[in-house]
This record gives structure tokens, C-alpha cells and sequence, in this order.
């Protein structure tokens, strides 16, 4: 009977506790609104945009390609549709090559499982 007695106290406490925790919550959200509420009206009225901000604070943005979406960042000094040249040919089949990236072909698969790869490797011109 002691045990029940003192379970009631203690759901009641948690009850209290959960109430205060959400109203904590609600006006750290409040006083966070305020601050970036100001702090838009001064970046606006400076004319900072908002990579500028995030710069100053430390924090990269992604590239956005203008729409909704976001583009993965590239290496400076890479230009798209760059072909690689092969690194790798057929010795049975002279027109088959591959560059080493990507999903592996059949040839060179059985080549690598027999460990006969290093055959299969394009010397460099001038070498």
C-alpha cells in the first residue's frame, strides 16, 4: 500500500517536469525567433547575404543549383563531362578498356581473380 502511495507523488513530479520542459522550450523558440528575427533586419539593412554570414561564422553552405535541389560541391579546376582515359585493355579483346573507375566489367573481373590484372594495365606513352 506504501508503494503505490509513493508512485502517485512521483508520476505527478514527472507530469510537472515535462509540463516546465516544453515551456522551456517554447521560449528558447520565442527568444531564438526574436534574435534571427533582428538579426535578418540588420544582415538585410548591411546588405550581407547569407553566405557571407555563414562565412563569418565559420559554417559552409551547400551549392544550390537554383532550384529546390542541391548540388554536391566539385573540385576547382574540374570541368564536367572530363573523360578519363582507360587504364586497363583487353588482352583478349583489344577494343574493351576501362578506366578503373566505376563498376568493374566481366573481363577484367576474371582477370583480377586469376591475379593477372597487372597484364591487362596500359603503359603510359614515352615510358
Amino acid at each position: 500500500m506504501a508503494r503505490t502511495a509513493a508512485v502517485d507523488p512521483l508520476s505527478k513530479l514527472r507530469a510537472a517536469k515535462a509540463k516546465l520542459d516544453l515551456e522551456e522550450k517554447r521560449l528558447l523558440s520565442k527568444a531564438h525567433d526574436k534574435a534571427l528575427n533582428q538579426i535578418t533586419v540588420i544582415a538585410q539593412k548591411a546588405g550581407l547575404s547569407a553566405e557571407q554570414i555563414a562565412a563569418a561564422m565559420g559554417v559552409t553552405l551547400p551549392v544550390t543549383d537554383g532550384a529546390d535541389g542541391v548540388k554536391s560541391r566539385r573540385k576547382p579546376g574540374r570541368k564536367a563531362g572530363f573523360k578519363v582515359p582507360p587504364k586497363y585493355r583487353d588482352p583478349v579483346n583489344p577494343g574493351n578498356t576501362w578506366t578503373g573507375r566505376g563498376r568493374m566489367p566481366k573481363w577484367v573481373a576474371e582477370l583480377h581473380g586469376r591475379g593477372e590484372l597487372a597484364h591487362a594495365l596500359i603503359k603510359a606513352e614515352g615510358h
